[in-house]
């Protein structure tokens, strides 16, 4: 790796590690406590810096997250963000407390050391993000200030004749303007790593990788329609061509049309694809369940099966390819382990045993922005390319409560009028995910002369970057004043339109 970023918790330490890739340079998110193996053995020869993560913890407390002295002393650059800054203060001598004012959000910087490798090009009174309640009270005797705000005297030092440095702000915020100047100092001018982690040059490995690993073995992957599976598949298919079996399952709850459109898509590009009609399996196996646990984990299991079964057709297979991406390694060795669950995941992590295969996963260490550049250096088409994320269980957990035909087709229906208008109108590439959910409630209407007595259709649309926080989308109430009449006027069982105006926290994107 060029450059290792230690976790401590901090809700941006991805972003930190999106705006190292945005340099060019690749580098790898490990939590802290892989800093005791780098001290068991000889640095990697391509290792070129660290830069220690913040933390919701204080370094205060008895049990706050640590890392030996010793890796401070080694002779690599070294940079501290907020909780890394305060505690190479605090293990080398310094002092941290609790700010007498604490600062949260934007501040300036009064006093910038312009002359120092870290902070040369930043501008004098540069706006950065502050994000603590304690701060560095006194750094050690061997450092040096090299920045401060009004209200935090220690907000950047150095450790005198050594590339160990430490800053109470956040770089990788958009807020902290100069934030990827400061970064680029430390990463291509202090670390000396050379920008060339392209899409272009990741193809190029990836497919020499994947040769040597898989060779002439046979893989079977399953397709989702979506970005990140196609990808996958691409890689996979320039590598191995023939010898990749890509399985594409009708649930019965895919939006309308998408499955002979999507397979049409895969055709058009050489892949070799099987279509499975299966979306009687999935309703008999969902009749009468409301729950939404219930009704993951019963498409979970179904869709085992099915791929299980068409898989088994196909002699020699030796490996299962998965579309995993970056942020999905990360969570799954987090600094506490796994996180919570907040729904079941739609990955279906059973095949793997089930079937006796090994795993490839050829972008388990992008994000979904660099999955995307790389689709297009690919030439994956536009469609897929820039299709909006859709989960895992399709539209079961967009229709509130249980599973019928004829709920989905209202749902495939109103859906449909919605995506094709978003389309029409050039807001569908301005929205990150966007699509309609069927509630378990009926309204009173009117429609001619007589009353009705019919379902409820909700709109959702967000931006977001990587969907782990969003904001809905203010479209335009012509554009939704459109969308609502269309749905009515077209979808037979539909007499209520409503749009949710609701951001992730506390909400979360899709409704189940």
């Amino acid at each position: 790796m060029s450059l290792l970023i230690l976790d401590f918790g901090s809700q941006y330490t991805q972003l930190i590690a999106r705006r190292v890739r945005e340099l060019n340079v690749y580098c790898e998110i490990h939590p802290y406590l892989y800093a005791e193996e780098l001290l068991k053995k000889p640095l990697p020869a391509d290792l070129k810096g660290i830069i220690l993560s913040g933390s919701p913890c204080s370094v205060r407390e008895a049990d706050a997250p640590d890392i030996p002295q010793a890796l401070f002393e080694m002779d690599i650059p070294i940079l501290g963000v907020c909780y890394g800054a305060q505690l190479i203060a605090q293990k080398c001598g310094g002092e941290v407390a609790p700010s007498d004012i604490r600062e949260y959000g934007r501040a300036n910087l009064a006093y910038l050391a312009s002359e120092n490798l870290l902070m040369q090009g930043l501008s004098a009174n540069s706006q950065v993000w502050m994000s603590h309640s304690d701060t560095i009270k006194k750094i050690p005797a061997h450092f040096e200030r090299i920045a401060s705000t009004e209200t935090v005297e220690n907000a950047a030092y150095q450790w005198a004749g050594k590339a160990v440095f430490g800053i109470q702000f956040h770089p990788e915020v958009t807020h902290t303007l100069e934030g990827k100047r400061l970064l680029q100092n430390f990463i291509v001018g202090i670390c000396g790593c050379t920008q060339d982690w392209t899409s272009e040059g990741f193809v190029e490995s990836s497919v020499a990788e994947l040769q040597a690993k898989v060779g002439k073995d046979k893989v079977v992957l399953g397709l989702s329609g979506g970005v990140d599976s196609s990808v996958a598949a691409l890689l996979l298919h320039k590598a191995i061509g023939s010898n990749l079996y890509c399985i594409f399952v009708d649930s019965g709850l895919l939006r309308k049309n998408e499955y002979e459109e999507v397979l049409h898509s895969y055709q058009n590009l050489g892949l070799n694809v099987i279509g499975v009609h299966a979306k009687d399996e999935f309703y008999k196996v969902l009749e009468g369940l409301s729950d939404p646990e219930a009704k993951r984990k019963a498409i979970g299991k179904t869709f085992i099966e099915v791929f299980d079964r068409e898989a088994s057709k196909i002699q020699d297979v030796r490996w299962l390819a998965q579309g995993t991406i970056y942020p999905d390694v990360i969570e799954s060795v987090s600094v506490k382990g796994p996180s919570v669950t907040i729904k079941s995941h739609h990955n279906v992590g059973g095949l793997p045993e089930k079937m006796n295969l090994q795993i490839v996963e050829p972008l388990r260490m992008l994000f979904k922005d660099e999955v995307r550049r790389v689709g297009k250096a690919l030439d994956l088409p536009a469609p897929i390319l820039h299709r909006h994320p859709f989960p895992g269980p399709g539209l079961a957990i967009r229709i509130i409560g249980d599973i019928t035909p004829e709920k989905v087709r209202i749902l495939q229906e109103a859906d449909y009028v919605y995506i094709q208008n978003l389309r029409e109108s050039g807001w569908y590439d301005k929205i990150w995910q966007a699509g309609a959910i069927l509630l378990n409630t009926q309204s009173v209407g009117v429609m001619g002369d007589e009353r009705t007595y019919e379902n409820v259709v909700a709109l959702r649309a967000v931006t977001s970057t990587d969907g782990m926080t969003a904001d809905w989308v203010h479209i335009p109430y012509e554009l939704l004043a459109k969308i609502s009449n269309e749905i009515i006027n077209r979808v037979k069982g539909v007499n209520r339109v409503v749009y949710d105006i609701s951001s992730k926290p506390p909400a979360t994107i899709e409704w189940e």
